[in-house]
């Protein structure tokens, strides 16, 4: 039996496709290399939509799939705002005409990559899974369906689901890292300036409600998000019902404060720039991963947020032209 892990040429993906064979999975990757990279991936991999019936039938067949992790999605907030049709059609349509086909040919395990996004701006912190649920974007809308979606599957259809709400994932394992194009994402973006990428990093936003009136966000390294979605698997293969969980480090870290931590690690000065507020920015987004540890016995293994920049600094200077393929 085979985990399908679709978007798997991707970031986060990549690095849980790492993690699955370490524990002895059996992998195959669906990816249409929008954003992932195909030298990420070293197991079965098919060229294509997470979306197409025809080709999920085939794969689910050939390989006997018997569990799906679905990362494959569009992950900017700001082009979400800008363009959120697409980002409906992409992470809402196809992943609902993905969940159609699955439970059609018996798949009734589903990890599925949400996002903090759905919380919104948070009437407190840390956010804990009964927040309120007030997505300011369409990115996190988008997400919210599908996790509505899956609540719908699983009483219809018996498709149990865990819904991994992430923070800000960062960092890098030694073979694997972000190689987005354009680049989005904090941690990478401040370290292209010591490595001469670019002047200086935009700040955007000054004045929200914060000790330095920079948005604050919960930083978990991605080799931790992977083990959590090893565990989600195990989860729901051992029978565990459907859940809504978190995962972060509990901790929140200001735009400054990480243009300092990538100061202290490189040993270089970062300028900054003030930009004005982007649309669909929360203020402050923390997890309350309690939930995570209860259920699923996880806790972040490398919760500290000089050694998450650290390992991505290394894995920035070991692949200047990060997979090489763009």
């Amino acid at each position: 039996m085979s985990v399908l892990v679709t978007g798997g040429a991707g970031y986060i993906g990549s690095v849980t496709v790492e993690a699955l064979r370490e524990a002895g999975e059996s992998v195959v990757v669906l990816d249409d290399l929008s954003g992932g990279h195909r030298a990420a991936v070293d197991v079965p991999f098919y060229l294509g939509d997470a979306g197409d019936a025809g080709l999920l039938r085939s794969i689910a067949a050939e390989h006997r799939v018997s569990q799906v992790i679905h990362f494959a999605g569009f992950i900017s907030v700001p082009e979400s705002a800008r363009d959120p049709l697409r980002y409906f059609a992409n992470n809402t349509a196809k992943a609902t005409a993905m969940l159609s086909t699955l439970q059609e040919v018996g798949v009734r395990n589903v990890v599925f990559s949400s996002t903090a996004a759905v919380y919104g701006e948070p009437e407190q912190t840390p956010i804990s899974e009964e927040h309120p649920k007030r997505p300011s974007n369409p990115y996190g809308l988008s997400k919210y369906f599908v996790e509505q979606i899956l609540d719908w599957a699983d009483a219809a259809y018996g498709v149990t689901h865990a819904a991994l709400r992430y923070f800000n994932a960062s960092g890098a394992t030694a073979t694997r890292g972000e190689d987005h194009h354009p680049e989005t994402h904090l941690i990478p973006l401040v370290l292209q300036v010591p490595l001469g990428r670019r002047a200086r990093v935009s700040v955007y936003g000054a004045d929200y409600p914060t000790p330095d009136g920079t948005c604050v966000r919960d930083y978990i390294h991605v080799a931790d998000l992977a083990d959590a979605h090893v565990r989600a698997l195990r989860y729901l293969r051992d029978g565990g019902p459907s859940r809504k969980i978190n995962l972060g480090n509990g901790r929140g870290f200001s735009v400054r404060e990480i243009v300092s931590a990538a100061e202290r690690v490189t040993g270089k000065s970062i300028p900054v720039q003030g930009e004005p507020r982007r649309e669909g920015d929360p203020s402050a987004l923390v997890a309350d991963a309690r939930l995570a540890g209860e259920v699923l016995g996880w806790r972040p293994r490398r919760p500290a947020v000089e050694d998450i920049v650290q390992s991505a600094w290394d894995w920035h200077r070991s692949h200047p032209n990060g997979y090489g393929d763009r």
